[in-house]
């Protein structure tokens, strides 16, 4: 039985997000003590709807306050960190990048000072990047030795995240690892702007599903179990596989157009009289973005235990209950 988590003291970032609620929940199985940093009290997350939230130490701040990030840290004698914290949406940074940059940019520098302050607690730290930061690229799949490059507001926020990341391991030597996954998926995603809770939302409604390109866009989808299973397995690494510096892309090796979503969850609900109405609106989005995931299947083991036809039937058992209930 894997017993590293057992009273592993572990501050999480993002906590009330899709990845942070399901991580927060494995950690607490696995024995970790687990302190969150809170923004809003959201009762539908996952988070508090689990009733998780009931076993957290929780800190009331932002990642845009350093004396918050570092609180935490110090008074709670941390050794393990997870930065999931981001405004992750799309359309939100390309109407309003300023927020989206003090969160993810200015949060991301806050929480890693706190870090460097107290080094000699600080263990392991996982960063989550994102596969948006590398920009746009003609070369595909993504391979961790491409450069960031971010151009739209939200894009350029992970490539910044990621690159700052990275500064704070070459030069102050902090055990940072950084993740970059394509899209997650799963029970708990409450963004409806995104396609496959919005597509679900309208299919379990009975109204045609919106898809806000052309339907053309690929990308990688990672159901949530699996992208949890990288963020731990990064981090047991850092000490036991010396991987501390490094990044990591994880996605399912099979990139999926917008439309093959959409048909894929409208053949599992059963609702194919509901064709989607594609409204080509998309603005600040990249067309083509499927990753490489070799590096983590060679060093970490990793490897997608979820297809996606398995990734959404759980996320459609997930909705199925909030809809009920809401």
């Amino acid at each position: 039985m894997n017993t590293f988590w057992k009273n592993k003291r572990v501050f999480v970032t993002g906590a009330t997000g899709l990845v942070g609620a399901w991580l927060v929940k494995s950690l607490l199985e696995k024995g970790a003590f687990v302190v969150i940093l809170l923004r809003d009290q959201d009762p539908q997350s996952e988070l508090m709807r689990s009733g998780t939230y009931q076993h957290v130490t929780v800190i009331n701040g932002c990642l845009e306050d350093y004396a918050d990030n570092e609180r935490a840290i110090n008074e709670y004698e941390i050794d393990t960190v997870f930065h999931l914290g981001a405004q992750t949406i799309v359309g939100s940074a390309f109407r309003s990048p300023l927020p989206t940059f003090e969160a993810n940019i200015k949060g991301s520098y806050n929480l890693l000072e706190a870090c460097r302050v107290h080094k000699s607690m600080v263990k392991r730290i996982v960063i989550a990047s994102s596969d948006k930061a590398y920009g746009s690229c003609d070369d595909l799949p993504y391979k961790e030795s491409e450069p960031l490059r971010g151009q739209h507001p939200y894009d350029v926020s992970k490539s910044c995240t990621d690159l700052i990341a990275q500064t704070y391991y070459h030069t102050y030597n902090l055990p940072i690892v950084i993740a970059r996954c394509g899209n997650i998926y799963g029970g708990g995603d409450l963004n409806w702007s995104r396609i496959i809770p919005g597509t679900i939302s309208s299919l379990y409604n009975d109204l045609n599903p919106i898809i806000r390109s052309d339907g053309s866009l690929t990308r990688d989808y990672v159901f949530v179990n699996d992208a949890v299973e990288a963020y731990l397995l990064m981090a047991e690494a850092i000490e036991n596989k010396g991987i501390a510096g490094e990044a990591f892309n994880f996605g399912p090796s099979k990139p999926y157009n917008v439309l093959e979503i959409v048909g894929t969850i409208t053949k599992l609900m059963g609702k194919a009289h509901l064709e989607p109405i594609i409204m080509n609106q998309a603005k600040a989005e990249i067309h083509d973005q499927y990753l490489c995931s070799t590096k983590a299947h060679t060093i970490l083991g990793w490897k997608p235990l979820y297809s996606l036809e398995e990734g959404l039937q759980e996320t459609l058992s997930w909705y199925a209950t909030y809809f009920k209930k809401n």
